[in-house]
């Protein structure tokens, strides 16, 4: 059985992370005594700094018309007695110099501990999604680049009717309506090199949906009614640290809330004509994560990021860790 990171230890990751970016900042050692003063470090230039972006903070920007991004993510989602093999790509489209669209198609295999594991890989929901920038990002200014972002989520997974394998679900079965903020500015520390900042916010709301079976909302074979997912707040802080001009440090801090999730229906089993209402569903949870990455660039257009999300069990959410790599290519 996999063994999991206690919270202290994971804190402790962050810690050393944060130190290795801070000792990167402070970059040349202290003056010794009767030596000249150091001259003031260049700073480096935006073409000198070629990113991949974070694990889990979305762009500000937006494409030049007729420009493609293609961006494939492979995961491992950990938790006690199971693991999510997915994949996740976000394919975008400028569509105009300030506006634009995409897609993000989902593919995923659960392989749970005692039970049977997915059949197959399956198909998730699949996200439609548009990018309008508000402004953008001037050296000498300390206002950033800001974009409204609106994305709508499909119910084409499966969450329902699921029989004896439930580890198929994938899907939620609802209609999701995300909108979110994202901003991007650029710091130049005392050692001359950049450090890209973004902050994004977003709330999520979905519709209620049928459900018949064993689902993905902990149901049986007998339950018939509805449900609900609750609406969803996500903010996300990133750091990234232009190391070399290849060579970047990134850390997302993401936080979390969901509200609760609405399960009603009946129970129809042993002829009963008149089964007894049902009430489940889940209670609300939040959670603080940190996404600490590295990315190396072989050019302005491609790089690689290597990073994994940890999440700290409390307040109803389970402890996970999710590895990641993810492979970024701008046309």
């Amino acid at each position: 059985m996999k063994r999991y990171l206690p919270g202290r230890l994971i804190h402790r990751y962050a810690a050393t992370f944060c130190l290795a970016c801070l000792m990167a900042w402070l970059g040349t050692p202290p003056m010794a005594h009767g030596q000249e003063a150091p001259v003031a470090p260049t700073l480096q230039s935006r073409d000198d700094a070629w990113w991949t972006g974070p694990m889990m903070a979305n762009s500000a920007e937006t494409l030049p018309q007729g420009h493609m991004l293609l961006e494939p993510y492979l995961y491992d989602v950990m938790s006690h007695g199971s693991d999510s093999f997915g994949s996740r790509t976000y394919v975008n489209y400028g569509l105009a110099d300030r506006f634009t669209v995409g897609i993000i198609p989902v593919f995923g295999y659960n392989r749970v501990s005692g039970q049977p594991n997915s059949d197959g890989v399956q198909t998730g929901d699949i996200t439609l999604q548009a990018q309008f920038r508000l402004r953008q990002f001037h050296e000498g200014s300390w206002l950033p680049t800001v974009a409204i972002q609106l994305q709508e989520t499909l119910p084409t997974g499966k969450y329902d009717q699921l029989g004896n394998r439930p580890a198929n679900g994938l899907g939620t079965g609802a209609y999701t309506t995300t909108i979110g903020i994202n901003s991007q500015t650029y710091l130049w520390l005392p050692n001359g090199r950049i450090l890209r900042v973004r902050l994004n916010v977003s709330a999520s709301f979905s519709s209620s949906t049928d459900v018949q079976g064993v689902s993905v909302y902990g149901t049986d074979a007998n339950f018939r009614g509805h449900a609900r997912p609750g609406n969803n707040v996500f903010g996300d802080a990133s750091l990234e640290y232009s190391l070399t001009r290849r060579w970047v440090l990134a850390l997302d801090v993401i936080y979390n809330h969901n509200s609760s999730t609405h399960v009603s229906g009946q129970e129809y089993a042993n002829g009963d004509p008149f089964p007894p209402d049902q009430s489940l569903g889940s209670h609300s949870n939040r959670y603080i994560g940190f996404a600490p990455a590295v990315e190396y660039n072989w050019s302005p257009n491609i790089g690689l990021l290597l990073g994994v999300r940890v999440i700290p069990s409390g307040n109803r959410t389970p402890s996970s860790i999710t590895p990641a790599i993810a492979l970024n290519y701008v046309h």
